[in-house]
């Protein structure tokens, strides 16, 4: 058990627990994947998926040798995570060649760029996963919900035997859930959460692949939620001029959290305001991706809806800073560092 927990995971910035907790829910989700896709592949399409399960070796054993306590810096696991993208391309020689942008389309014709761009996309995917792993629920609740919703796609599209396998993800951390949620028992830790990311985010190259039909803007609302919440850590670190992957404690999450505990039930009622904060966001995490299936062949459609959970999104979270600045700030002295902070009043 040691090795599975850090003494210093509860004092960490990040923070949303009062003790260590374990950090290896992703073994069993792993490998509950890879026994899914070899046992239940349709037939035709065992070779195919092997391969592609296969891949997920450097980005796993990256996550999980940090998760055991090999240090492996923030640039390392996203290098294993390109490595892992890398083996899907060279294997099968699949990549993104449409993003129904005009601008982007006409550089994904060049393969070498829709290479680079497809790598980028997918390790970006695999380092939004990880970030919501700190709230009970939230990580496993929001994989579920984007399993779910490529699988409707892939339903909608004709593609039966991808939806079969996107959908498997499902029961994989269901199982892991029970344990997740709503006591924490165990967390999907970095070896898991890179994978589910690096797992949904190359089915979500597929199913845009696999169909002339669906729209990536379609795609890109069913990830909205880890997508938004990424880009605004990266957004406020760099407009307070930190590296943008030093941790902090104002994702949408931790920000939900603290508030429910200091304008409501005090830290000590950690157990009960870390879940509930997950039922409060997962309403939130689904529409987009209700959105996502209703609109899953529509582009224009599909990118209005997607900018307009955009501006919801960074609106609601500035609007929850300015309530705590009205009570006289004792959230934010409390969650975040001054100049951080600083730069917020901004969004």
């Amino acid at each position: 058990m040691h090795r599975t927990t850090r003494i210093s995971d509860d004092k960490a910035i990040q923070a949303a627990h009062l003790v260590a907790t374990p950090r290896i829910g992703g073994v069993a989700v792993v490998t509950a994947l890879i026994a899914g896709v070899l046992l239940f592949a349709p037939s035709g399409l065992e070779r195919l998926f092997a391969i592609f399960m296969l891949s997920v070796i450097p980005v796993a054993a990256a996550g999980l040798a940090e998760d055991l306590g090999v240090r492996i810096s923030p640039r390392g696991r996203l290098v294993a995570a390109a490595a892992s993208s890398l083996v899907v391309i060279g294997l099968l020689q699949i990549w993104l060649t449409k993003s129904h942008m005009p601008g982007l389309d006409l550089l994904l014709h060049l393969a070498p760029m829709a290479i680079l761009f497809t790598v980028f996309a997918v390790t970006g995917i695999c380092h939004a996963v990880n970030l919501i792993d700190g709230v009970n629920g939230l990580a496993a609740v929001t994989a579920m919900l984007i399993a779910m919703g490529l699988g409707a796609i892939c339903l909608q599209a004709g593609l039966d035997n991808l939806a079969f396998m996107v959908l498997l993800i499902v029961p994989a951390v269901l199982g892991f859930f029970i344990f997740n949620f709503p006591a924490g028992k165990i967390f999907l830790g970095d070896g898991g959460a890179y994978t589910l990311g690096h797992v949904l985010g190359w089915f979500a190259i597929l199913v845009i692949q696999a169909s002339t039909e669906v729209t990536p803007w379609a795609v890109l609302l069913v990830f909205f939620w880890p997508v938004a919440d990424t880009a605004l850590a990266i957004y406020r670190r760099k407009h307070a001029g930190r590296p943008t992957h030093q941790p902090d404690r104002l994702h949408f999450h931790q920000l939900i959290m603290r508030a429910l505990e200091l304008v409501i039930m005090g830290r000590q009622q950690r157990a009960i305001s870390n879940p509930l904060t997950t039922l409060i966001l997962t309403p939130f995490i689904a529409a987009p991706v209700l959105c996502g299936i209703v609109l899953w062949d529509r582009p224009a459609e599909a990118c209005a809806a997607f900018v307009l959970f955009g501006v919801v999104f960074m609106m609601t979270y500035a609007t929850g800073l300015a309530f705590a600045k009205r009570r006289g700030q004792p959230l934010i002295s409390r969650i975040s560092l001054t100049p951080e902070t600083a730069g917020l009043h901004h969004l």
